[in-house]
């Protein structure tokens, strides 16, 4: 048995080693700061309005309560809805540390400070925190075991909640250089650690979340027994159900099936685990699973999710509109894991799928004003769809603000002999130690970025710019969707306004020279408005297109489609509000796309118009050609609710 554990620390060490030496190095959020009109006006928003509503919302669902009362500060009991409901504190104290980075604050800081002290004071001495069990563990939720970890797996969330008490931990320590809450998380994943590392416990986390959260620990401790732990949390997990991806060893996982959040965070660990350790057989799981999503499970605006009996995936190819689930929570898991496969493989083709997630499915979850919210966000509405304040199980809001502030960290990445562009946006960034980059660009309406070199001393000899797939010719790296023409953009790419040789690589244009400071870099790409069509096998999307212009997806929604009022129109079919039946429309592919001002959703938004065939009912003639004005996905269900589409009806050729 000794034999055993010390070969297996050997080869867990090589593993280490090699993945210390070829993997991305992830460029954090305090490294890169937004000053551009698209994201740092949301990212501002959800400082003013996001984080406040959800920190009150705590206050009044007895969330942030259950901690004063664990702390022994007053009486009472658990009084709020989920055993799962700490993990919404721990979230709003993550975004609220990404935030503070960006906007100084010192009542959020103060408000922050108490919640921790609540928060360290419930911790028991040993190190454990779970409000539920410490309040009164006589009497426990019915999802929460008689035993510390020990439950149902479906429901268990004593390890989902403490990762996400060691993602705030890291969080705020690196916004504020505070230890207060690291130092809780740290106490808490020692004990986690004792208990299944050195005492061999086999209970799988119910809900997977700490798996990432461990290896985030380590990123900022440097302690392997938490990278160890990661590890360990995904090898037990067998014997159990496809629900929650413990039907069979991780490794020997091929397709993404059950629980989309479940799923996603685990991929994320998964993703973790390979690129730190080098670990083969997980690097070929996790690609055999990504594979399988892009190929037949993912929606034309990067949401996951079609089965909401499950809240996750359903077979290949079935991918409902008017009901389709993808969760807030799922697009999220999926730019995270994306990005994860990213900084494993180095491949542009994981960031076209998180920009298309970002953009689309994971940013119609929160309205433009920050203070409504999606669950989930369907692809076709005929007004039954509307968001809400806050949710019963609040983990999308908390979500949200959380992604939202933590966004910079994203953009950038680098290894010995590259720096990679990853994502654009105006703003300046110190990716590299002696390395420093200002970017103007108006991206996502326009294709054009300048990014000037302030500082070069530490900077590699090759810049990657990522050029997106929407630029090549590509929706998706697979056939599920695909352009009408498969033209490419124009793109064009100089140095010092003179044009210059580039080679792709994995999606990347990759630019080798001695870099000086005062060097500019000037990327153009066309942006075109495109036709996407689906694989045939996709019946919802059958005979029907989708507009999409650089990275956003759009859609039709009523408020914009003006009542009609000629007289002939007797038999068309209206609204309560007497705008004409979306479904009646047909879309004219022939006819051009104008793109137009809407300034009632938000400064430089850019919508559509184009030509419809307005269908009248019982005729065999179609009535009038007829303009419509097609917005941005993200931006629906602003106006109040009615009808909604993204996929639109083909009208006939002639």
């Amino acid at each position: 048995m000794m034999i055993k554990s010390i070969f297996g620390g050997l080869l867990f060490w090589t593993f280490f080693v090699y993945g210390q030496q070829t993997q991305l190095q992830p460029v954090p959020f305090t490294d890169v700061k937004l000053k551009d009109e698209f994201w740092a006006p949301r990212i501002k928003t959800n400082h003013e309005v996001t984080i406040p509503i959800s920190i009150q919302k705590s206050r009044e669902t007895g969330r942030i309560q259950n901690f004063v009362i664990a702390a022994g500060l007053s009486q009472g009991s658990f009084c709020s809805k989920y055993p799962f409901d700490d993990s919404d504190v721990f979230k709003i104290i993550e975004g609220a540390s990404y935030s503070l980075q960006l906007f100084p604050d010192y009542r959020l800081e103060a408000t922050l400070d108490t919640l921790i002290h609540f928060i360290a004071m419930a911790q028991e001495p040993d190190g454990y925190i779970y409000t539920n069990r410490t309040i009164d563990s006589n009497h426990l939720h019915p999802w929460v075991g008689k035993k510390r970890w020990e439950n149902d797996p479906m429901h268990s969330h004593e390890l989902y909640n403490v990762g996400h008490l060691y993602e705030a931990a890291v969080a705020h320590y690196q916004a504020t250089g505070k230890r207060t809450l690291l130092e809780v998380a740290i106490k808490n994943a020692n004990l986690v650690a004792q208990d299944f590392l050195d005492k061999g416990l086999k209970y799988y986390p119910g809900h997977q979340e700490i798996e990432l959260a461990l290896v985030k620990l380590y990123r900022v401790t440097g302690n392997e027994r938490y990278l160890r732990l990661a590890k360990y949390f995904l090898d037990i997990r067998q014997g159990g159900e496809v629900y929650n991806q413990a039907h069979k060893p991780v490794v020997d996982q091929s397709e993404i099936v059950g629980h989309a959040v479940r799923a996603t965070y685990m991929y994320c660990g998964m993703a973790d685990v390979a690129s730190l350790t080098g670990d083969k057989q997980y690097q070929h799981a996790i690609r055999r699973i990504w594979d399988d999503m892009i190929r037949g499970k993912i929606y034309i605006t990067g949401g996951i999710g079609s089965d909401a009996s499950i809240e996750g995936l359903g077979p290949a190819y079935y991918l409902p509109n008017e009901t389709a689930y993808c969760e807030t929570c799922a697009s999220i898991g999926n730019v995270l894991w994306n990005y994860r496969m990213f900084l494993m493989d180095a491949d542009a083709r994981y960031l076209d799928v998180a920009e298309r997630t970002l953009y689309n499915a994971l940013l119609s979850g929160v309205s433009l004003s920050g203070d409504r919210f999606f669950y989930s966000n369907p692809l076709e509405s005929k007004g039954q769809h509307r968001r809400a304040e806050w949710f019963g199980c609040a983990c999308c809001p908390s979500n949200i603000c959380r992604f939202l502030p933590s966004l910079p960290g994203f953009f950038y990445a680098y290894d010995s002999h590259h720096l990679y562009v990853n994502f654009y946006a105006t703003g300046v960034a110190k990716p590299m130690h002696r390395v420093k980059l200002s970017t103007q660009t108006n991206y996502p309406w326009e294709g054009k970025v300048v990014i000037e070199i302030e500082e070069a001393d530490g900077m590699p000899p090759q810049l990657a710019l990522r050029i997106p797939g929407w630029a090549r010719g590509e929706v998706v790296p697979s056939d599920l969707y695909y352009f009408t023409h498969t033209q490419p953009s124009e793109i064009r790419l100089e140095v010092n306004g003179q044009t210059v040789e580039y080679r792709m690589e994995k999606g990347f244009a990759l630019i080798e020279r001695k870099w000086s400071e005062g060097d500019r870099v000037e990327l153009s790409m066309s942006m075109p408005v495109k036709f996407v069509v689906s694989h045939p096998a996709v019946k919802d999307d059958s005979s029907k297109v989708v507009l999409q212009r650089g990275p956003l997806v759009y859609c039709l929604e009523w408020a914009d489609q003006k009542p009609l009022q000629d007289s002939d129109l007797n038999n068309v079919i209206f609204d309560s509000a007497g705008f004409v039946d979306l479904s009646q429309l047909l879309i004219d592919t022939s006819a051009a796309i104008k793109e137009i001002c809407h300034e009632e959703l938000g400064k430089g938004m850019i919508a559509l118009e184009g030509t419809a065939l307005l269908i009248v009912p019982d005729s065999q003639d179609y009535c009038k050609k007829l303009k419509f004005v097609a917005i941005p996905y993200f931006a629906w269900a602003n106006r109040g609710p009615g009808q909604m589409r993204v996929w639109l009806s083909l009208a006939p050729k002639y």
